[in-house]
């Protein structure tokens, strides 16, 4: 039975990580790779190894030691849970599990705007794993400025073997679903 490999894509509080918690719970020997964990350890424990600026390389390499972990040592189905919103990030990560017998999967978030900005303004998330911003909305500030400088983000059907779109919380019931079925008929 083939592995699957699931991407989330999407930006700052579209739901992302609690899809990934409730999709684990669903799916029998999963793992949710989430970058947030990664930053809450490297700032917690190793503040003086973070990067003043510029790329976290060291968030990377540690989600990248766990993926490898994951992908080599066990037989866990990955969830990487973070935005994944850049498509030539997104090709890497779908390209590391080609040829590794995983049939990938991205789950787009496409939530509207203003249902992500009420989000954040009642948000109780700790923002200590922000490194060169302090809020969440300049996240999102940052995110609609990207996608505006860098056209369409959204990942295609062509990207991985199956996409789906979440577009308001009734969707994610739907497409847990669908992802259960799939491993049922693997």
């Amino acid at each position: 039975m083939k592995r699957l490999a699931i991407l989330t894509v999407g930006k700052t509080h579209s739901g992302k990580t609690t899809f990934a918690k409730a999709l684990e719970k669903r799916m029998p020997n999963s793992v949710v790779i989430d970058q947030d964990n990664h930053a809450e350890i490297l700032h917690t424990y190793y503040p003086s190894l973070l990067p003043k600026k510029g790329p976290n390389n060291i968030k990377y390499a540690l989600t990248q030691t766990i993926v490898d972990y994951a992908v080599n040592d066990t037989s866990c189905h990955i969830i990487l849970c973070n935005s994944n919103r850049n498509y030539n990030i997104r090709q890497n990560l779908l390209g590391y599990y080609h040829g590794k017998d995983f049939t990938s999967v991205v789950v787009y978030f496409d939530i509207p705007n203003h249902v992500l900005e009420e989000r954040i303004q009642k948000s109780q998330r700790n923002t200590t794993i922000l490194r060169t911003v302090s809020s969440f909305e300049e996240v999102f500030i940052h995110q609609n400025k990207e996608s505006q400088e860098n056209g369409r983000m959204a990942p295609t059907k062509e990207e991985a073997d199956h996409l789906f779109v979440i577009r308001t919380d009734k969707d994610v019931e739907d497409v847990i679903s669908k992802i259960s079925e799939m491993l049922q008929m693997s």
